[in-house]
């Protein structure tokens, strides 16, 4: 046996583990599954951005996962794959004004439920990477690790990051001296450093506290 098939093998079973919250719905009659997930809860600067993927039955792309586990060049090569497979996909983005206006987690749900009603096909069944949304518009399934358990979360954790890595290049040359193209908005060395230079800048999340740094 090659190594090549061997490891062709191997994706092919980590995918259909990984497709197993899906199955279950799928066999049980449902068409419609979306996984929804978040990029950008975390850091100090920049929007908040979910997305919602709905894919077919018969679905499978090699090297989806957790999008923090891929490189980034491979996140874009398996966003432009997911684009292409899937059967409806969309995002939902929050301000960093409208985080601190309402605060991070209820601008997570905001932008989760943007995504989801922004779908072009309403979904039967909605996985949910961690915390339920509040209202029970869909029925949904919340998996903890979801990103790692679940295709189609794992998916949405991929188009959420790629989209909101490219807002932070943009912002990057509107505001270069803060280095967001690098660390896309996370409390880093640098960042700090930054911060204590030139103070914050206006997609600079002004709720969230700021180690080493307090504002004046």
């Amino acid at each position: 046996m090659s190594a090549t098939v061997f490891i062709n093998r191997k994706e092919n079973e980590r995918i259909q583990e990984m497709l197993r919250f899906e199955k279950a719905l799928w066999e049980g009659g449902k068409r419609y599954i979306a996984g929804v997930d978040e990029a950008g809860r975390g850091p100090l600067a920049g929007p908040v951005v979910a997305s919602a993927v709905i894919f077919p039955p018969d679905v499978s792309i090699a090297g989806i996962r957790d999008s923090k586990q891929l490189t980034p060049k491979r996140r874009e090569e398996l966003f432009r794959e997911i684009q292409n497979r899937a059967l409806a996909f969309a995002t939902g983005i929050v301000s960093e004004k409208e985080i601190d206006r309402i605060n991070i987690l209820q601008a997570t749900f905001k932008a989760m439920r943007m995504a989801i009603g922004s779908l072009s096909i309403r979904p039967e069944h909605v996985f949910i990477d961690g915390l339920p949304l509040p209202e029970k518009i869909y029925p949904q399934t919340p998996i903890v690790r979801g990103d790692r358990r679940s295709f189609s979360i794992a998916a949405a954790s991929i188009v959420a990051k790629v989209t909101r890595d490219r807002m932070m290049v943009a912002y990057d040359e509107i505001y270069p001296q803060y280095g967001f193209a690098r660390h896309k908005g996370y409390g880093t060395k640098q960042h700090v450093e930054a911060i204590r230079k030139y103070g914050l800048c206006e997609i600079h999340r002004k709720s969230f506290r700021i180690k080493g740094w307090e504002s004046p």
